[in-house]
């Protein structure tokens, strides 16, 4: 299924083409930057099934997992892609069977593991990046290098902008051991530090 239609006059159907010229300039760019988002993901994710057998959420994974040689937690795991460790556990599970991650016993804390690339998922992430490199270019060369320029530092304003809703975005955050759970907060709490 497309993310986009076209109609018999070649304009696109988008999630921005809901918006009349009534509506902000503030929504038609945020639904613009959620098309675009969108199809690019989607492309990569057909690109990554296509040539490597492998979803988006794995790959991720993978990533996260390369800027580490000591392993990374399921909490930390989680945290560093914005999901429950409910949802790593899964994705862990069908790397590790696969053998291109490994469980190793933390050192300082026997009570649990650390998740790291073994050596065959250092090779195959390795190729696997250089195949994404290529076709985040891809997709991107249409664009001037000016314009490249300049969307990157109007969407680092916008995200900068954006984290100010964020309450744990403009506090430190404390530092967990490789096993501890974050903190939950509750909603009560999460409600006063906004006010």
């Amino acid at each position: 299924m497309s993310d986009f239609t076209t109609t018999t006059s070649g304009d696109l159907l988008d999630l921005e083409s809901r918006v009349t010229n009534d509506n902000s300039p503030c929504l038609r760019l945020l639904l613009r930057l959620l098309s675009c988002s969108t199809v690019i993901e989607n492309e990569i994710r057909s690109r990554l099934r296509r040539k490597f057998h492998i979803t988006l959420p794995r790959f991720s994974l993978l990533a996260q997992l390369s800027s580490v040689r000591g392993g990374l937690s399921m909490s930390e795991l989680s945290q560093r892609m914005l999901v429950t460790n409910g949802n790593i556990t899964g994705i862990v599970d069908h790397l590790e069977q696969h053998g291109l991650i490994e469980r190793i016993q933390h050192i300082s804390d026997r009570r649990c593991s650390l998740i790291r690339l073994t050596n065959r998922g250092r090779r195959c992430y390795k190729e696997m990046a250089d195949s994404y490199e290529l076709w985040i270019a891809e997709l991107f060369e249409p664009l001037s290098i000016n314009t490249r320029t300049q969307l990157l530092a109007g969407l680092d304003e916008l995200r900068h902008a954006a984290f100010r809703f964020s309450p744990s975005q403009n506090r430190p955050q404390p530092q967990l051991k490789h096993c501890e759970e974050p903190p939950q907060e509750t909603e009560a709490k999460q409600e006063a530090e906004v006010s």
